[in-house]
């Protein structure tokens, strides 16, 4: 895979392995295994914790975007809370972030919180530069996701070294080991700090990848400082001894009205009223 590049067999008994790269069915249109079961699941292989990164309003949310900014945060919401919910209960790390998408070019925001996406409505029309900025001066950092993937909804393959703190180097998802090589290729051409993530939307899918690290994390700035210092391994795609894992009910969730705060319940009920 290149020269300067740590990479692992994910056999690192003396290291902490974390997902940095994961879809619930709460908030991901494309996600069938729920928070606690994605958790659940991690927690079985040996995982120490994981940043929840569901799609964002501009992706594949499993929000209804009609809905007004502070209702569709909160419902976006769901899947981290529960899973970080489940993770305190069972002890495993839980850290927010989101997959923000631009023009089907995707990045992986972390070191925000619910109360920046609330503050901030302007966000889900802001460019990949603009967006750099703003998380930026809120302490937060961007890595670009799966850089070279092709599908049928990418027109074009875009590059944004001068806008992200980190390149997604692997993804563990990707069928094709091209995509990844090639991300590579562009994280060393430009000299920009590398990692890796599974990019698992269901349990059942989970290939072993993201990071290992010496040290657990405490906050998502540890992630940061271990990108920047060049202090992670990059896990690669492993075999996966599924009957380790709970994997639960299948199924497209979607988040939960009912889950609400009385105030945002009653009034997105009545938006639905409306709409009838």
């Amino acid at each position: 895979m290149g020269q300067g590049m740590n990479l692992g067999d994910n056999s690192h008994d003396c290291l902490y392995k974390y997902e940095t790269h994961l879809h619930t069915s709460q908030g991901s249109a494309c996600s069938g295994t729920s928070a606690e079961c994605q958790v659940r699941a991690l927690k079985a292989l040996g995982y120490r914790g994981a940043f929840i990164t569901d799609h964002f309003f501009n992706g594949n949310t499993a929000v209804d975007r009609r809905l007004p900014w502070d209702i569709k945060v909160h419902l976006f919401c769901q899947g981290f809370e529960e899973a970080k919910r489940v993770g305190d209960e069972i002890g495993f790390q839980v850290f927010f972030g989101f997959e923000f998408c631009y023009h089907a070019s995707e990045f992986l925001v972390y070191g925000v919180d619910k109360e920046f996406l609330l503050n901030h409505p302007e966000i889900v029309g802001m460019t990949p530069w603009e967006l750099c900025e703003l998380v930026h001066s809120a302490g937060g950092f961007l890595v670009q996701a799966h850089p070279f993937r092709e599908a049928s909804y990418i027109k074009d393959i875009k590059l944004y070294p001068n806008c992200v703190d980190g390149v997604e180097v692997i993804n563990t998802s990707h069928r094709n080991p091209k995509y990844n090589e090639r991300a590579l290729w562009y994280a060393e051409s430009y000299k920009l700090p590398k990692t890796g993530g599974s990019d698992t939307h269901y349990a059942q899918w989970q290939s072993g990848g993201g990071i290992a690290v010496e040290r657990p994390f405490e906050t998502p700035d540890d992630y940061y400082q271990a990108l920047i210092g060049d202090k992670l391994t990059v896990l690669e795609k492993c075999d996966i001894d599924t009957s380790l894992i709970e994997i639960g009910e299948l199924y497209h969730k979607g988040p939960d009205i009912s889950l609400l705060p009385q105030d945002l319940k009653a009034r997105a009920e009545e938006f639905y009223k409306n709409e009838e």
